[in-house]
């Protein structure tokens, strides 16, 4: 069995010398060794690239569901001893901190994170953007310290480099395009660098979104430009089910920003098949991967559908994203249901409501009940995932809120990206609408802490994306894990999930290749008001019992089929070694 250990850097506490990280067998030293030995089943080693890693709340370099899918792959990876460390960047100001302006409406703030859990490596090295060298400096998660792989940061946020060098790594996805290129070359050719001074030589490079393509240049650049050689190493998870979704760069620009590690730019249209002006970085990723994967069942089928029209791409698997139970489930929720103690139970459910409620009353001043049935509608705002649906019809929606027989309390939340105005508006139109209703509130901080809260305030956690466009989703998954139960269009996850009436609902799919958007949006739309109005109201306050047992399906289920352990053993069963 390998184990790897660290180099102690110089500080106050322990006083030992600069130094970095290397494989057993080449050191001595054990001041950081990590607390697991690796499972001989786990031995083959992966590093693993991400722009954003949800692993707990006071870590804040994610956004949404790509970081919470690879915070959770990381825990996982933590409770398996596989053999694996992720490389991400520390981001200084996060993704961004949502606040609020004067009427409620969405502020964006910018405010520096200060993490004294992190530990300087004593590692830096220079990498070129630009045609300029900029100096990296890295950073270390210790295992321990939230029970997840190792996990390393880079950071260009370091006095040697000028102002602008230093930005880099300021925001996550940037707005500024050269910035954002800057930033998919740090991760890439940095992490890939990076690995090297850490002597891990790993065997699988695995590329969380194309974000890190840019390793697969250096790559390159290290083996004399054997592409065989370098597709037997990079694997690629690919989250995007639409072509236009996935990003794509001018490919002078990229070449003027060092993005190709030195490689002209007729050998990289050649090695890349690549026509256009536009450095598709998906298409490139699939091209120079041995295998890729998709994250649902439905997901893999659109993927192939959508690159098998391009030549030359590896073949697309699928392995449905999932999210670590230890981390999200509520545990006294599931010995209650173990116990089958029905009293203990009700009463688990009642009081994480009542406690999630006291966070949206301090927020918003809206005190809900935690004795009526309540929806939630969070995650990240994106125009096809329809935070505002069910407002769309007012009349419907009026009955709903308004229901004496039935009463019926919602809550919103997420956060959309800083500089998606439709996105704000959409947030913005939901903030005013609250206004008007005691039992409607929409609430601003979306991140890892107050989504476990929100999941565990709701009864039934709704999600209604257009299909086919969420790749997989995994915000209802966490949600079943803490009692709720899932209202859904049928999409992502979904597919493999919901059994209607047994453990969730689920809106009956349609041929929805050839409706147009509009009549989508309303058959969507009628289907949710009718199984909320005919389904799902009379058994939460008529049939309690029966209601109980949904939740309780479930719960069971998503922990048999949507634990991220079960992820992270695929990854090395299907992809790595596959």
């Amino acid at each position: 069995m390998r184990t790897l250990y660290i180099l102690p850097f110089h500080s106050k506490k322990t006083g030992y010398l600069a130094g970095s990280l290397i494989s057993s067998g080449m050191s001595n030293f054990k001041h950081y060794k990590l607390p697991y030995s690796i499972d001989s089943q786990y031995e083959k080693k992966a590093a693993y690239f991400s722009m954003e890693f949800a692993i707990h709340q006071p870590l804040k370099i994610y956004s949404g569901g790509l970081g919470f899918l690879s915070g959770s792959h990381l825990r996982s990876a933590y409770e398996l001893r596989q053999n694996l460390i992720g490389i991400g960047i520390l981001w200084k100001y996060g993704y961004y901190d949502q606040a609020r302006n004067q009427d409620q409406t969405l502020q964006v703030q910018w405010n520096e994170k200060i993490y004294n859990f992190l530990e300087d490596t004593g590692i830096k090295f220079q990498i070129m953007i630009h045609d300029a060298p900029v100096w990296v400096k890295v950073l270390y998660l210790n295992p321990e310290t939230f029970k997840s792989a190792p996990l390393f940061l880079l950071s260009t946020d370091c006095p040697e480099n000028d102002y602008v060098s230093q930005t880099i790594t300021h925001r996550l996805y940037d707005a500024n395009v050269a910035t954002k290129v800057a930033q998919f070359i740090l991760l890439g050719v940095g992490g890939a660098k990076l690995v090297d001074e850490l002597g891990f030589k790993p065997d699988v490079y695995h590329l969380n979104e194309a974000h890190a393509i840019s390793a697969a240049f250096y790559l390159l650049n290290k083996n004399g430009g054997n592409l065989a050689e370098l597709k037997k190493q990079l694997v690629f998870t690919t989250h995007t089910p639409e072509e236009a979704g996935n990003e794509k760069h001018d490919i002078y620009l990229c070449n003027k920003m060092s993005y190709f590690c030195g490689m002209p730019l007729e050998k990289v249209r050649e090695i890349t098949g690549l026509e256009d002006d536009q450095f598709n970085h998906s298409l490139v990723a699939l091209r120079f991967a041995r295998l890729s994967n998709a994250v649902s069942e439905l997901h893999g089928h659109v993927s192939r559908k959508m690159w098998n029209k391009h030549e030359g791409v590896c073949p697309i698997i699928h392995i449905t994203n999932s999210q670590n139970w230890r981390y999200w489930a509520d545990k006294q929720l599931y010995f209650s249901m173990d116990e089958q103690n029905d009293e203990r139970f009700i009463d688990r459910k009642r009081y994480l409501k009542k406690r999630a409620f006291d966070l949206v009353a301090d927020q918003t001043g809206k005190l809900m009940d935690p004795d009526v049935f309540t929806i939630v509608w969070a995650r990240r705002f994106a125009g096809y995932k329809r935070a505002d649906l069910l407002t769309r019809d007012r009349e419907r929606f009026e009955e709903l809120l308004n229901n004496s027989k039935y009463p019926v309390q919602i809550i919103w939340a997420g956060k959309p990206y800083p500089v998606d105005y439709p996105a704000i508006t959409e947030f913005n139109h939901l903030v005013h609408v609250s206004k008007a209703y005691h039992n409607m509130a929409v609430c601003t901080g979306y991140e890892l802490g107050l989504s476990k809260r929100l999941k565990q305030a709701s009864d039934v956690w709704l999600n209604n994306p257009r299909v086919p466009r969420e790749a997989s989703g995994t915000s209802g998954m966490t949600a079943a894990m803490n009692g709720a139960v899932n209202v859904s269009t049928n999409d992502g996850w979904i597919v493999e999930f919901v059994n209607h009436g047994n453990n969730g609902f689920v809106v009956p799919p349609q041929d929805y290749e050839n409706m147009h958007v509009q009549d989508q949006d309303q058959y969507d739309l009628d289907e949710l008001y009718r199984i909320l109005k005919e389904e799902v109201l009379p058994l939460y306050y008529e049939a309690p019992h029966t209601w109980r047992q949904i939740v309780q399906n479930g719960m069971k289920d998503v922990r048999i089929k949507f634990d991220s352990n079960r992820m992270a053993a695929e990854y090395y069963d299907l992809l790595y070694n596959g």
